[in-house]
């Protein structure tokens, strides 16, 4: 960070302009919403309107003189009110833009006209007259000045520059609704409008004269030039080409240009009473700011305002350069790839210098005050939370994760062409398109399945809910077949469901509480299998231990066979049919470290309790991820490939081989060894087991380290029983 580095905190802390602060709350009355984002960037634009149009300018011993002007990106989403609060503000200066146009701007431009008459015959040594009646035949050969236009080409922005010019009044107002439908269309204007915005000037462009097309003639000046750009969020964020030219813009200086302002709906009046919500719209002291400031805005329009000079003090000056050294600082510090954001960030001084200068002028300052720019900083930081919100957005493949989750049943690529305009075309990026919404849908609770029928691929998806441990669900009742009911308990209770005396219990639930399959209601979150004498229960304590699960024995264990229930609660809540629950849980069984009742795979299987079930509740880290065993999804397709390329190794071999990473290697091969010391293998046989599981390893342990670590540990212990 810069030495010289800013408090922007101090700024941010700052009350906003009267102005600012009184019309915004205003439209947000008068809207419904609380979010200001949008209205400010909204409500500069208006205010600057004034300044521009009377021709005010900023005069900065370091900058020179620059006009001011606002330019400024708003965008909301659908139904906040975006039209209805530009119609407000156009309300607001309505009675300024009359003023103006029916005289001001008139009586301004005869007089500017005779000057440069004046002006141009004292230099040329011709008649007055003459000279007076060629200007304006030219003004008049301009057309009329349109204070705001949303809609036009390059050369009509340049002859409307033209007549400005003439006039030494009025300014450019470019106000284009819908801006996601309208960019396009709009592209040559936005071109030269970019021109404008630091000093007012566009180049002339050469074309031939003739009678009938002929040349004006060459006014030195400047025009200050105003856009404000709004739409909604969804339209301009297609993922297509109407998203791509927008960045074009952002990229080539509309970033350092603009104030941005990006709102979602927050409305304050949806669960009100009407009768409420319409005396509030309608009551005097809250409309009160709408009439107070178009009477203050009025006055404006006033001669004796037009080509005022504001001034910048040193002191203002110095926090200017201090602000724009720190500016510079920040977006030196972000990496290159981040063109538009340092671009943005490095410029907000300019724009709050601007800013500041539109305060100054509705002030009736002669300078820039040191308020005026605290005030101005304030809302450009603003702004530049709104821009990387924009930065931010969502890629297409995250609309298309959330798209396949919420529409209901599955689609095809062709419904997919037909609903979203991102949508790729070709193969190869409808598959690159796919895999990177899958990914993204695994780091975001997203569940993307695909299943191909006729060599159609049909595409589901839901998005996952988190299990809550104190909310695990289960059915239980007295009778093998009837009377299910319901219950969600918390793990620490669980010990009471095993431990109960001759019950039946399941983890999904029934229709009518009858248990069959067709009455099956799709809904689990907790895993349950039984191990039959295939596994010491000590050792899958060990194994699983950093997992969140409890184990019951049952009616038929002892010592020597240990029979006992193993009961893991899932990351995720699923919604499984028959056939996915049963490729489900046969992915899990491959997954355990041990064989296990493949009956397991059945939604209407039940289990008994048995009283005198010694019942142990481990209270790992973790909970058992279960997104790569649903099927029909990439995660459980690369699972399942990797088992079948780990080939002939059996279940504890294949589960401790995929704990195994390169920061716990040897203490997994130890806990390996332990496990099959206990299973009953000869030392001989431990070795050569341990042996072949690290060669199968990435990154294989020296045979030196396992003999003076695991090995001479196990066979401690066969020496110790020996």
């Amino acid at each position: 960070m810069s030495q010289f580095a800013y408090d922007t905190q101090k700024a941010l802390n700052h009350p906003h302009h009267p102005a600012m602060d009184e019309l915004v709350s205003l439209l947000c009355h008068k809207t419904g919403n609380i979010d200001r984002n949008f209205f400010q960037a909204e409500v500069a634009y208006f205010l600057s309107l004034i300044p521009s149009a009377m021709r005010a300018t900023i005069v900065s011993a370091e900058r020179g003189e620059i006009p001011i002007n606002i330019y400024s990106i708003a965008l909301a989403t659908s139904g906040f009110g975006k039209g209805h609060s530009v119609n407000l503000m156009e309300e607001v200066i309505g009675a300024f833009r009359d003023e103006f146009t029916r005289t001001s701007f008139q009586s301004y431009a005869e007089a500017a006209i005779y000057k440069l008459a004046v002006k141009i015959a004292g230099a040329k040594g011709s008649d007055e007259d003459t000279e007076r009646q060629a200007i304006e035949a030219e003004f008049k050969r301009c057309g009329t000045a349109p204070f705001i236009f949303d809609s036009g080409t390059a050369p009509a922005v340049k002859q409307l520059i033209q007549k400005l010019l003439i006039a030494k009044a009025g300014s450019i107002n470019f106000q284009m609704d819908e801006i996601g439908s309208n960019l396009q269309a709009n592209a040559e204007v936005l071109n030269v409008l970019m021109e404008l915005y630091d000093m007012g000037k566009v180049k002339t462009k050469l074309i031939k004269n003739s009678a009938d097309n002929e040349r004006g003639m060459d006014i030195l000046g400047s025009t200050p030039a105003n856009v404000l750009m709004f739409g909604t969020t969804s339209k301009l964020f297609d993922g297509a080409k109407i998203e791509d030219e927008f960045f074009t813009f952002l990229e080539t200086g509309y970033a350092r240009r603009c104030l941005f302002g990006v709102s979602r709906s927050e409305n304050l009046t949806a669960n009100q009473d009407p009768e409420q919500v319409y005396r509030s719209l309608i009551a005097k002291n809250k409309t009160a700011a709408a009439s107070t400031w178009r009477g203050r805005l009025r006055k404006f329009a006033d001669p004796t305002y037009m080509h005022q000079k504001i001034t910048v003090p040193e002191e203002v000056g110095i926090e200017i350069v201090k602000y724009r050294l720190h500016c510079e600082s920040i977006a030196m510090k972000l990496p290159e790839h981040e063109v538009i954001l340092k671009a943005e960030i490095s410029h907000r001084y300019f724009k709050a210098m601007k800013l500041a200068g539109v305060y100054a002028f509705l002030d009736e300052s002669a300078d820039v005050t040191p308020m005026n720019f605290l005030q101005a900083i304030r809302l450009v930081e603003e702004s530049g939370e709104s821009f990387k919100t924009i930065l931010k957005r969502e890629r297409n493949f995250a609309r298309l994760a959330k798209y396949i989750a919420e529409v209901t049943g599955e689609v095809t690529h062709a419904d997919l062409v037909e609903d979203l305009p991102f949508y790729p075309s070709s193969t190869g990026a409808r598959k690159e398109i796919i895999d990177l919404a899958m990914a993204w849908g695994v780091r975001n609770r997203v569940v993307i399945k695909k299943n191909v029928v006729s060599g159609i691929e049909f595409f589901s998806g839901s998005a996952l809910q988190e299990t809550d441990l104190n909310k695990l669900k289960f059915t239980m009742s007295d009778n093998f077949a009837t009377d299910f009911a319901v219950y969600e308990k918390p793990l620490d209770k669980l010990d009471k469901l095993l431990s109960a005396p001759g019950m039946h219990w399941c983890n999904h639930a029934f229709e009518g509480d009858h248990r069959k399959e067709d009455n099956v209601i799709t809904g689990f979150n907790m895993l349950v299998v039984d191990v039959d004498g295939t596994a010491k229960l000590d050792a899958v304590h060990e194994m699983l231990s950093e997992y969140i699960f409890v184990t019951g024995t049952t009616k038929r264990h002892t010592d020597k066979q240990n029979r006992f229930r193993l009961i893991m609660p899932m990351n995720y809540q699923l919604y499984l049919d028959r056939l996915d629950y049963k490729e489900f849980m046969d992915s899990f069984l491959l997954w355990l470290p041990f064989e296990s009742d493949t009956a397991a795979n059945q939604r209407s299987k039940k289990w008994m309790t048995h009283e005198n079930s010694k019942v142990h509740i481990n209270k790992g880290t973790a909970l058992i991820d279960v997104l790569p065993f649903i099927p029909k999804t990439k995660l459980n397709d690369d699972y399942v490939n990797g088992v079948k390329d780990l080939g002939n190794l059996d279940n504890l071999e294949r589960w401790f081989l995929t704990e195994i990473d390169e920061g716990n290697r040897n203490n997994q091969m130890h806990k390996f060894a332990m496990m099959l010391k206990d299973g009953g293998l000869t030392f001989a046989e431990v070795r050569t087991k341990v042996k072949n599981l690290n060669s199968r390893t990435l990154h294989p342990l020296k045979e030196s380290e396992l003999a003076a670590t695991v090995f001479k540990s196990v066979g401690s212990k066969y020496a110790n029983e020996a």
